[in-house]
């Protein structure tokens, strides 16, 4: 039950930004995501709140996921 929330950030279907439940910060990919990301990363709201977006969308609807799928 290895639940990890990603939200990425995209332009031109390349990924520049993207923040990982599991690394816990954002991390940039290109020299503009690398930017954002230390920016968002500075703010520890921010942080806090990317970190309970899995239990709000991943841990809370799990259940019913494996339900449906047994």
């Amino acid at each position: 039950k290895d639940i990890e929330y990603i939200r990425s950030y995209y332009y031109n279907k390349l990924e520049y930004t993207r923040f990982s439940s599991s690394v816990g910060k954002y991390v940039g990919f290109t020299e503009y995501g690398v930017r954002n990301a230390a920016n968002w990363n500075k703010d520890a709201s921010e942080l806090i709140a990317m970190r309970a977006q899995k239990e709000v969308y991943c841990l809370n609807s799990i259940q019913i996921k494996y339900n449906n799928i047994l």
